[in-house]
């Protein structure tokens, strides 16, 4: 195995590193969340129009570079870095993967190509509010809970009774992220009633009646979460329902996403301490630099070393998916202490709502909100591992010896 990047995947690193220094500063980020797309749209067209960040893990017939999930993952770091709102991680690594994977060819061509050239963007809506159970992340996602199986709860699904192979939708879903402008939702529901219960994944228009999408007010901005209300909506099946593994679908790219959400998690766990060692160089206290303390030197020492641990666990996941939950749990922890570390040693500074540090600990508390808890990402790696049991076809049993 060659660790070492390509001269193509630095160029990505470099060029859209740059691009963010100039266009992507705390300033242009506050402005962002407060458009009505909750990113600038603007900047999101010079992504996806000159880097062609949407489509990078898109294959190239559809449009697409062609690559594969590291270089996904080099730009989330980057994107992470700065704290970017964008619709990048809704469309391409959630839903790009879903529809390539469980789509028809006519759908993948149809949608795919949009997204490729940003003119689509994607949102994944789950009954709920759990999308880290959605994705396989802290749970089995075959068991009924996280989608609200059964006659009620979640989401239903029904044929239109039109004859033309249309459904109808029922329900709704919390915490959607970006989920109030994406033109295109792949929502999970129930289809079959009771008896027959199965999930499946649906493409519903921004435009369809009976949808009601709210903007969310979240802890972080700069992850942009919305309420989706279907009241009988019109929906197209993605893919057939032939027996489908959806749940499959949905882990596999829960996976890869974990990757993914790893590295970008290292980029904000590593824009943190950049901030906080340029300002421990310049703040002086007793006549001389605070970061020339020893305790200060200390401190950030140990958080050096979180975030290339980290960022270790994040490329080798980028490489070998299985790996993605653990490495998106040691990801999370480590922007959390490095976002609170980061606070402390700004002093006062740090604490104010004019100051940048108070968005990388909101960012690492939603992430973790969102595609944790930490310790429930480990705990279900360590079952599936059978490390604490042994392995049936149930399932792991605790408390069996290894």
């Amino acid at each position: 195995m060659d660790a070492a990047f390509t001269a193509e995947q630095d160029e990505i690193r470099r060029t859209l590193r740059d691009l963010l220094t100039k266009h992507g500063g705390p300033g242009e980020v506050r402005a962002a969340v407060r458009t009505t797309e909750g990113h600038d749209p603007a900047l999101w067209h010079r992504l996806a129009q000159e880097l062609g960040l949407p489509g990078l893990a898109v294959a190239e017939e559809y449009g697409g570079a062609g690559c594969t999930a590291t270089e996904l993952a080099l730009a989330c770091e980057e994107t992470g870095r700065a704290l970017l709102p964008s619709p990048l991680l809704a469309t391409a690594v959630l839903a790009a993967p879903l529809i390539t994977a469980l789509g028809t060819p006519e759908q993948r061509a149809e949608l795919l190509p949009r997204i490729a050239d940003g003119t689509l963007t994607a949102a994944l809506a789950v009954p709920g509010g759990s999308m880290a159970a959605a994705l396989g992340l802290t749970a089995d996602n075959r068991a009924a809970a996280w989608a609200g199986g059964g006659r009620a709860g979640g989401i239903q699904a029904h044929p239109d009774g039109g004859g033309g192979g249309g459904w109808r939708l029922y329900g709704e879903a919390d915490r959607v992220l970006d989920g109030h402008s994406a033109g295109l939702l792949l929502v999970a529901a129930h289809a079959g009633g009771y008896p027959r219960s199965r999930t499946l994944l649906f493409l519903v228009s921004a435009e369809a009646e009976g949808l009601a999408r709210t903007r969310l007010t979240s802890m972080d901005e700069t992850r942009p979460l919305a309420r989706i209300e279907l009241r009988d909506a019109p929906a197209r099946l993605l893919g057939a329902d032939d027996g489908t593994d959806v749940c499959g679908a949905l882990a596999d790219t829960g996976s890869r996403a974990a990757a993914v959400l790893a590295a970008e998690a290292v980029g904000a766990a590593a824009g943190a301490l950049e901030r906080t060692v340029a300002y421990v160089k310049e703040r002086e206290q007793f006549g001389r630099a605070i970061g020339s303390f020893q305790a200060v030197k200390h401190r950030l020492a140990d958080l050096y070393v979180r975030v290339e641990a980290a960022r270790s666990a994040a490329y080798y996941a980028a490489w070998d998916p299985a790996a993605g939950p653990l490495a998106l749990a040691q990801a999370l922890e480590a922007a959390r202490i490095v976002a609170g570390e980061a606070v402390q040693l700004h002093g006062g500074i740090g604490f104010t709502w004019e100051h940048e540090a108070h968005l990388y600990v909101k960012r690492a508390a939603a992430d973790e909100l969102l595609f944790g808890p930490v310790h429930r990402l480990r705990d279900h790696a360590a079952g599936r591992a059978g490390l604490f049991g042994a392995v049936t076809a149930d399932g792991p049993v605790r408390g069996a010896a290894v």
